[in-house]
């Protein structure tokens, strides 16, 4: 017997919080210091949603980027990221709502990302969605993040869940591909203001019908 949605697991940049811009700056600031560069065409087509070691390593087999870099360049693009952070990273009252809705009626909430577990924490402290959420993944909990769905796996068996009875919000690729393959529903967003009760709700109610 199939059952009803009883979590949502949500991405978080370019679904709670918008930070995919502060990503590629923090990146290429830190890359530029070396003289190597990120296209913003080829950050939000190629390179979107993955973790920045992975980024590195195909810079390397790409513009062979020196391998002895990466650890300087990675503490570097993550000092940068978080003074961004600090500085835009705002609560947003339909986000707040939708959470504050949802654990109300009852559903459980997690965030899966494949950013390190300091930022994940520190954006959504600062975005005020910290308390909401029942579990909290990044990729430094799994060994293989997004595209692989170990991430999205692990946090369905920490909330006692099944696949069928969780709903996933991503919003690229490699997230998408993730959540399906881990055998949860997948609701698909463009920018971070679908992200709200409403349609969450709607995405809900057609998957229990379709049981």
């Amino acid at each position: 017997m199939t059952s009803k949605i009883k979590a949502i697991i949500f991405d978080m940049d370019g679904v709670l919080i918008e930070a995919k811009d502060w990503h590629y700056k923090a990146l290429n600031r830190a890359l530029g210091i070396f003289g190597y560069t990120i296209s913003r065409y080829d950050h939000l087509v190629t390179y979107d949603g993955l973790p920045t070691i992975i980024k590195l390593d195909m810079l390397t087999r790409e513009k062979n980027m020196p391998i002895h870099l990466h650890e300087f360049i990675n503490e570097l693009k993550q000092k940068y990221t978080m003074e961004l952070v600090h500085t835009y990273c705002k609560p947003r009252f339909y986000h707040e709502y939708a959470l504050s809705r949802l654990k109300s009626e009852g559903y459980m909430l997690g965030c899966a990302s494949n950013s390190i577990k300091e930022s994940i924490e520190v954006m959504l402290l600062k975005s005020n969605l910290i308390k909401y959420m029942d579990v909290i993944y990044s990729a430094q909990d799994v060994l293989k993040p997004k595209p692989d769905p170990d991430i999205y796996i692990k946090a369905i068996s920490t909330l006692g869940m099944t696949p069928e009875e969780c709903l996933v919000i991503e919003d690229n690729e490699n997230g998408i591909k993730a959540a399906k393959d881990s055998g949860a529903h997948v609701m698909v967003v463009k920018e971070v203001s679908e992200v709200n009760f409403i349609n969450i709700k709607q995405k809900i109610d057609q998957i229990n019908k379709k049981l």
